[in-house]
C-alpha cells in the first residue's frame, strides 16, 4: 500500500475542504396566508398548493 511521503499541512487540507459547506434552502411566501414555505410544497399553515386546498389543517 502507498504511504504519504510528506505531512499534508493544515492549510492545504483546509483549502481542499472549502467547498464542503451547507447551502441555505430556498424560501418563498404563500400567496394565500403569506407564511414562509419551501417551493413546490403545500403550505402547512393554510393547506393550499397552487391556489387550491390540498391538505386539511386541524387548527382552522
Amino acid at each position: 500500500m502507498a504511504n504519504p511521503k510528506h505531512k499534508i499541512s493544515k492549510a492545504r487540507t483546509r483549502k481542499r475542504r472549502t467547498h464542503y459547506k451547507l447551502t441555505a434552502s430556498a424560501v418563498t411566501l404563500c400567496p394565500q396566508c403569506h407564511e414562509a414555505l419551501r417551493p413546490h410544497y403545500a403550505c402547512l399553515s393554510c393547506g393550499t398548493y397552487k391556489g387550491r386546498e390540498v391538505v386539511e389543517v386541524k387548527g382552522k
